[in-house]
This record gives structure tokens, C-alpha cells and sequence, in this order.
């Protein structure tokens, strides 16, 4: 079997058999493959698609390309949520805590923010002393303690994914379908997990920007993990806008503390539930999506949910006094406010610009390398189809960055506010459930 007979074979638009697909995962993690044919086998894959057999196998094998954790010693079934990425996306720090309350068994490996979009990891560690590097018998220890851990990936953890994904970054081919399918679902099978809840975000602030798109990414996620034996679902949230109001990861911390002691934003919110009551489901502590969410509802009422961030943070080796005084958190020394020109309602507000603007002030990443300004950010102070009246407060920019640097993202962030003079609906946040 030859690579380059693959590549001619995808290129045409012929299936791959199981043999071939696992000879070119085999090969290039082993580097008997080189990156040049790997990269045109994925553009291939880019113009020529794969049907569903091939992107089970295509997961199957890059599942399988290193480590497979064994979750097996943690008492209970087993519930991880993924999100495809987005603006302001604080929900694993709300849910993950919600649905332990409520007696699921939370196990998540979580990845940093790359981009406009922004990573759970990262939001963790704005958190002093809190470590996202619990591995082996200490994560499942916690988990059987407390019901939760949210760490980071082990370098063992789909080793294909990592040098597929480092190409696909380069060579204009992270946008295919089969490709984030097969990325996300491999990292998620490899985690050890019994049941998976996807969150596949769709709009400006998303990698999937239409319904059509979305709805495709999920149902082949979906039919991939229960092919492969987990119980998978998914539901399609908005992010036509932030989720909720602060973007940032300090920001974002402050605002998960909120939102587990009663005061979330109402889209976060009802993710949270909607989300939480099919993990609930999944993890056999609820028989219907109603009663999870009579049951999430009722830990958020009584502190429940909040104290089992607590012992998660404390846990994790962070500062608790961060969490039950979060005005403790470092300001930045620099607060701009922006300010509404006219009367009317928010029509629109660019989510992936107020993603970028965020990077810009400094609290995210263009560059794996780049250092994250934990205090940097924004916070909306108004959503779509909300009603302003001229001089109203539209949001706070929190930066570091000299003048110089940060005016013309303000300039940016201005313009990313679209008000017109008539009225504009709220825009539900769930748009559909898969599975």
C-alpha cells in the first residue's frame, strides 16, 4: 500500500477502506508518512468529503493513535461536555459544578483558547494557585471525591490529532467537516467518558457560521459516538452574539460566580439548563429533560451548585477567597467605557469582533505562545434587542495596553454595535437538540 495511491484514490472522490485509512493514521504518527502527504490527503478530504464509515474509522484510529484513558475506577456513569468554541463561552465552569450538584460525574479534559475564542483552561487559571495539570490517579481521586475535575489534555491523549491539527492550521484546511468531526470526537472518546454532550455553536462568532453547517457537524458527531458505544447528543446554541455579558477570562470567572450563586445572564443560563438536563439524563440521575431541570434549577436555589465550585477550585490547589470575594481579582488599570450614540435597539453586535477586540487588549491568544493578560476584556452592558437611549453605557474594555494600542479596538468595539430605530427580538439561545 502507497500513500500517494490514497491521495489519487480521495482525490477522486472514491471511499477509503478501514485498511487504508488506519495505514495513513498508522504511518504518520509512526512519521513513515511525511507531513506533505498527510496535508494533501487532507485537502482532499477538504473538496471530496468522507461518508460516515470512513469518519467513524478516521475517529476510531486517531482515538487509538496514543493514549485511551480507562475512567473505569471512578464510581458512576460518566458525563463530559464539549463546545466547538465561541465568544465569552464560560459554560463548562457553570454546567460542569451544576450537574455534580445534582450527582452526575463530571470527568472533562478541557483545551486553551486559540483566537477570538477562548478556552476553559485558561479561564481556570485566572484563578491564583489553581492547576489544570491533574493527571492519572489524582483526577480520578477527585472525581470520586467530589463528583468533578476539569483538567488539561495528557501529551499521550490522540497524538494524531495534535500533528494533524498543527497542518490543517497551515494549509487552509480546518474548515471540513469530516476533519472536525473526526478532531473533536477522538479527543472526546480518548477522554473515557460514557456519555458526551455537545454544544456545537453556530454564527458570526462560531466556526460553523449557518444552521445548515452546524446541523451537519452535529449529527455526524452524534451518529460517531454512538456508533463507537458512548451515548452522544448534542444541542445547537446561538452565537450570533457573547454568551452572556463578559469576555475575558478573569472577567468570565467573575461571571460564572454570579451566575452559580442566582445571578447568570438569562441566555448562559438557560444553556446551563438545557445542557445540564441531558447530562442528567445521560448520566442516569434524571429520567426526563424536565426533571434535570427541576433538579439544576434547585441547586442553583439552594448554593449547592456554588459549593461544589468551591471544593473543585480548592481541590484544584486555588485560591477559594478569589471565589467567595471575587472583587479580589486584579482590575485593569486601564477602564474605558463605550457609550451608545443614539436611541433605538441593539439589532446586532459582532461576536467574532468582540472576540478579536478581546485578543487585542490582551486577554487572549493569536499565537500558541503568546502570553494571556488575565484581567483583559469586555463586558457588554447591552445584548440584541435590548433599548438604549443616547449616552447609554454599551460596554467596559478592560486593558493593560498603552493608549496607543487600545483606542483603536475601542473604535473597533464601537462599531461592532449595530442599533436601528425598531424593534428587534431577543434571539433564542437554543436553536435545536440532536439526539
Amino acid at each position: 500500500m502507497r500513500m500517494v495511491d490514497l491521495i489519487v484514490k480521495k482525490r477522486d472522490g472514491n471511499e477509503l477502506s478501514d485498511e487504508e485509512i488506519r495505514f495513513w493514521i498508522d504511518g504518520y504518527v509512526k512519521g513513515e508518512i511525511p507531513d506533505y502527504q498527510s496535508s494533501a490527503m487532507q485537502m482532499a478530504i477538504v473538496f471530496r468529503g468522507m461518508n460516515k464509515r470512513e469518519v467513524s474509522t478516521l475517529t476510531d484510529c486517531m482515538e487509538h493513535s496514543g493514549e485511551v484513558l480507562d475512567l473505569s475506577s471512578i464510581k458512576g456513569w460518566k458525563v463530559d461536555k464539549h463546545s466547538t468554541g465561541g465568544v465569552g463561552d464560560k459554560t463548562s465552569l457553570v454546567l460542569g459544578p451544576m450537574v455534580a450538584a445534582c450527582g452526575g460525574v463530571v470527568a472533562k479534559l478541557s483545551g486553551r483558547g486559540l483566537g477570538h475564542t477562548g478556552g476553559t483552561l485558561d479561564k481556570l487559571e485566572s484563578i491564583p494557585g489553581l492547576s489544570i495539570a491533574i493527571e492519572g490517579q489524582r483526577f480520578i481521586d477527585q472525581v470520586n471525591s467530589i463528583g468533578i475535575a476539569i483538567a488539561g489534555q495528557t501529551k499521550s491523549l490522540v497524538p494524531a490529532d495534535k500533528k494533524m491539527y498543527a497542518l490543517r492550521d497551515v494549509t487552509g484546511t480546518v474548515e471540513s467537516i469530516p476533519l472536525i468531526a473526526a478532531s473533536v470526537m477522538s479527543k472526546k472518546l480518548a477522554s473515557g467518558s460514557d456519555g458526551i454532550l455537545l454544544d456545537v455553536t453556530v454564527g458570526e462568532g462560531a466556526f460553523m457560521k449557518n444552521m445548515d453547517d452546524a446541523r451537519e457537524l452535529a449529527t455526524i458527531m452524534v451518529e460517531i459516538g454512538n456508533r463507537l458505544g458512548r451515548d452522544t447528543r448534542a444541542v445547537l446554541s446561538s452565537m450570533s452574539e457573547p454568551l452572556g455579558f463578559a469576555v475575558g477570562n478573569a472577567l468570565e470567572v467573575k461571571e460564572a460566580i454570579a451566575s452559580l450563586q442566582g445571578h447568570g445572564p438569562k441566555d448562559l443560563m438557560e444553556l446551563c439548563y438545557s445542557a445540564g438536563s441531558i447530562m442528567l439524563v445521560q448520566a442516569k440521575q434524571a429520567k426526563t429533560y424536565e426533571e434535570g431541570r427541576k433538579m439544576l434549577k434547585e441547586v442553583i436555589g439552594n448554593g449547592k451548585a456554588f459549593e461544589k465550585f468551591v471544593q473543585m477550585v480548592e481541590k484544584q490547589g486555588g485560591d477559594v477567597e478569589y471565589i467567595l470575594h471575587p472583587e479580589k481579582f486584579e482590575v485593569s488599570k486601564n477602564v474605558i467605557e463605550i457609550f451608545a450614540e443614539k436611541d433605538g435597539y441593539v439589532q446586532s453586535i459582532n461576536a467574532l469582533e468582540i472576540g478579536e477586540s478581546s485578543m487585542r487588549l490582551g486577554g487572549g491568544r493569536a499565537t500558541l505562545d503568546d502570553v494571556i493578560d488575565m484581567s483583559a476584556g469586555i463586558v457588554l452592558s447591552k445584548k440584541i434587542g435590548y433599548k438604549v437611549k443616547k449616552g447609554d453605557k454599551l460596554a467596559t474594555v478592560y486593558t493593560n495596553k498603552k493608549e496607543s494600542e487600545y483606542k483603536p479596538v475601542v473604535e473597533d468595539i464601537k462599531r461592532a454595535f449595530v442599533i436601528v430605530d425598531y424593534f428587534i427580538e431577543e434571539e433564542p439561545v437554543i436553536k435545536e437538540v440532536i439526539g
